[in-house]
């Protein structure tokens, strides 16, 4: 018989990673600048001098090895790739202690 467990959403979290919000919000945000990448049809080596990141570097990162890459570099990417970013601070419901971090893409 197979064991299954229902996921919390976050696969960090799951596996038990400590700073598991962290890598989940990291991991969206280098999924998101791989897909524009990937859409105005971009090498590696032309991404990583638009980004100020060397090739390997960003390389690790589409691969999910970000762990020395901050947020706040991931999100100047966005930028260098033509996109705005927002940030967003608000009440969290009564029905949670603690808020919660989310990226939203539109």
């Amino acid at each position: 018989m197979i064991e299954i467990e229902e996921s919390s959403g976050n696969v960090y979290t799951d596996l038990g990673t400590p700073d598991s919000n962290e890598m989940r919000v990291k991991s969206q945000l280098a999924a998101k600048i791989g897909e524009i990448i990937k859409a105005r049809h971009l090498t590696q080596i032309q991404a990583s001098e638009i980004l100020r990141l060397s090739q390997p570097k960003l390389s690790e990162m589409l691969r999910g090895k970000f762990r020395g890459i901050s947020e706040a570099k991931m999100m100047e990417c966005l930028l260098l790739l033509g996109r705005d970013v927002q940030i967003v601070v608000k009440s969290a419901p009564r029905s949670r202690k603690e808020g919660r971090l989310d990226v939203v893409f539109n």
